[in-house]
């Protein structure tokens, strides 16, 4: 009997402390989805990429390196050194955190996406590892 009454009293104790919580959670603001979505796309190659990460958008638009800083070959290897590392990440849930790591990425040697795919993924993965102190290929890149 003592032991019914400790269980209802620690429930009604965990219902009345979970009332007083703040509804700031329910409050709280969605980040704008429109203003950090960027799609990466070759229309010939029928090829698209769309990432939506939080200040991406911010981060491209005033701190990547202009259009033409790199050239394409450069980005291109770059890009198969940091795709490696991430699709053998999210083959490893148990070792990388499956939150950063969800899906993997179908970039295959050989194929030309062109430049504008290659630099906005190239930068994609810099933000990324500059954001979550991540090193795909070695090290974190400065900014």
């Amino acid at each position: 009997m003592k032991s019914f009454l400790y269980t209802i009293f620690i429930c009604a104790l965990l219902v009345a402390c979970n009332s007083t919580k703040n509804n700031k959670v329910v409050e709280e603001r969605k980040p704008s989805i429109e203003n950090d979505t960027i799609t990466i796309s070759n229309e010939e190659l029928e090829y698209e990429i769309t990432i939506i990460e939080t200040g991406f958008s911010s981060w491209f638009a005033t701190r990547a390196k202009p259009e033409g800083f790199y050239s394409q070959d450069y980005l291109e290897n770059k890009n198969h050194l940091f795709v490696d590392a991430w699709n053998t990440r999210v083959l490893n849930p148990n070792q990388y955190d499956p939150n950063l790591y969800e899906m993997q990425i179908n970039y295959e040697y050989g194929v030309d996406y062109g430049y504008d795919v290659n630099y906005k993924l190239y930068n994609y993965f810099i933000y990324f590892q500059l954001k979550y102190k991540q090193k795909l290929a070695g090290f974190i890149p400065r900014n």
